[in-house]
């Protein structure tokens, strides 16, 4: 199993790079790059690209809405050749408060728009001709459509890879199912170890049921926040689930709108259905101390990693036998480097 961090997309960023490097030499294999609408994550891809030397860099995600389908492959092998083969593409639909909102692009067809993406990135890299004509991506422009100029063309570059992973951020249902089908690898939230089955057991078997073999086994990065020790074993511990509390409210309650906010249907489907319910309540209501008072607190310790050496090496197993490839961790304390030596001592 390899580690992986998400870096703060509202952060310092440049104290975030400090601390990749650090983490780096302690033993971290990926690091996710985040974009929302805040800086585009590719200039900082190739930031980090320059100032690491073995990690592997992600988009942890950019959006299928606001740049063409070969543009993300272009970007993708530029992202690829600068970092010597060490980009990880992660693609996401986003939401239609951001796409339409922020993007002015209507936010149609997500599904097979990240399908066709997926495509038309892979055909990019083998550097064949870009003809593609799907249900949103149609290259060249169609008879009727343009000035009629435009003709197949390929990469003019030799790519440094012509596989470069793709990992695809879905939550639900037929998006699951097609992310185990198309995609390297698959990015969920809230990810219970021992729970996630019934969230979303059935549409990953539909998927992976259909999954060409050369793809190689699906790959999972799940995790959440990280303390290990005995410090953490009893209201320690609790202090660092309440420390979540925030975070998960937001998504769970406010991100979205009251009927198709995913991550609270992915709650509901957990089991905590009234709680659910309560939490969103509370948040768009505005009273957010509140909501986040009010998150079941098994569904905290189940989607995060904290406790003793002990309790977490039970937990790692649990994230072994759910199929999780690379445990993304958020270290708490003041000696992240430590919390990586201790993850890969007991891993």
């Amino acid at each position: 199993m390899q580690l992986a961090m998400m870096i703060n997309y509202s952060g310092d960023f440049h104290a975030d790079v400090a601390r990749v490097q650090d983490l780096e030499r302690a033993g971290l294999d990926l690091v996710w790059v985040p974009e929302a609408y805040s800086f585009d994550a590719i200039s900082q891809v190739g930031f980090l690209a320059a100032k690491t030397q073995r990690v592997q860099i992600g988009t942890g995600i950019i959006n299928v809405f606001s740049r063409t389908a070969t543009a993300v492959a272009q970007t993708a092998a530029g992202c690829d050749f600068v970092s010597d083969g060490r980009f990880v593409l992660g693609l996401g639909a986003s939401g239609p408060q951001v796409i339409e909102g922020f993007h002015g692009v209507a936010y149609e067809h997500p599904m097979p728009r990240i399908r066709e993406y997926i495509e038309v990135c892979r055909m990019t890299w083998r550097r064949e001709p870009v003809v593609y004509d799907g249900q949103v991506v149609h290259i060249p422009l169609p008879d009727g459509q343009g000035t009629g100029l435009g003709k197949p063309l390929k990469l003019i570059n030799h790519p440094q890879r012509s596989d470069i992973p793709i990992y695809w951020a879905s939550l639900m249902g037929k998006s699951v199912a097609n992310t185990a089908r198309h995609a390297n690898g698959w990015l969920p939230v809230f990810f219970d170890p021992e729970r996630f089955d019934q969230v979303w057991g059935d549409d990953l078997r539909t998927g992976l049921a259909d999954r060409d073999p050369a793809l190689g086994a699906l790959q999972i990065c799940a995790g959440g926040v990280t303390a290990i020790g005995d410090e953490f074993g009893g209201d320690g511990g609790e202090r660092v689930l309440d420390m979540a509390r925030p975070y998960s409210a937001l998504y769970i309650g406010g991100m979205g709108a009251r009927d198709q906010n995913f991550y609270n249907t992915i709650c509901q489907r957990y089991g905590y259905v009234d709680e659910a319910k309560t939490v969103q309540d509370l948040y768009l209501s505005g009273r957010k101390e509140e909501a986040a008072a009010a998150l079941p607190r098994q569904l905290l310790a189940g989607t995060n990693l904290v406790g003793t050496r002990a309790d977490v090496a039970e937990r790692l197993a649990a994230y072994r036998e759910a199929g999780v490839t690379h445990l993304s961790i958020n270290p708490i304390g003041t000696d992240p480097v430590r919390t990586v030596e201790t993850l890969r001592e007991l891993l």
